[in-house]
C-alpha cells in the first residue's frame, strides 16, 4: 500500500464503493466522506495527500467545498468531478499521475530546501 492518503468525497454509496475499490487497487489509502462538512473536518484532522471531490453534495457544491479546502491547505491537490461513468477510469489515471508527479517533484527537490 502507498503512503499516499486520498480523501474521496462522494455521496452515492454505490459510487463510493467503486471509487474506493479503484483507488485501493492503485495502492492508495482511502478516507471516505459523503458530505462537504465531513470532508472539511477530515482535511483538518488527517494528513491528506489528495482529494477526489464530487461536485454534487447534499450540503454544498463541490466548488464551495474546494474553496474551503484550499483555505485549509492550499497545497493539497483536489480533483473536482461530476458523476461516475465510463470516464471514471481515465479520471482516476489522471489523478494517479498527478499525485505521483507531485510526490516525485517534492522528493526531487527536498535536498534544496533552505
Amino acid at each position: 500500500m502507498s503512503d499516499i492518503k486520498v480523501l474521496c468525497v462522494e455521496n452515492q454509496p454505490e459510487y463510493m464503493d467503486a471509487l474506493k475499490s479503484m483507488l485501493e487497487a492503485a495502492g492508495y489509502e482511502v478516507v471516505e466522506a459523503t458530505r462537504g462538512d465531513e470532508a472539511l473536518a477530515l482535511l483538518t484532522t488527517a494528513k491528506i495527500d489528495g482529494v477526489l471531490l464530487e461536485y454534487d453534495l447534499p450540503d454544498a457544491t463541490g466548488f464551495a467545498v474546494r474553496e474551503a479546502m484550499k483555505r485549509i491547505d492550499p497545497e493539497v491537490p483536489i480533483l473536482l468531478f461530476e458523476g461516475v461513468g465510463s470516464q471514471t477510469p481515465v479520471l482516476l489515471r489522471f489523478f494517479d499521475s498527478y499525485l505521483h508527479q507531485a510526490y516525485r517533484t517534492e522528493e526531487m527537490f527536498k535536498d534544496f530546501d533552505a
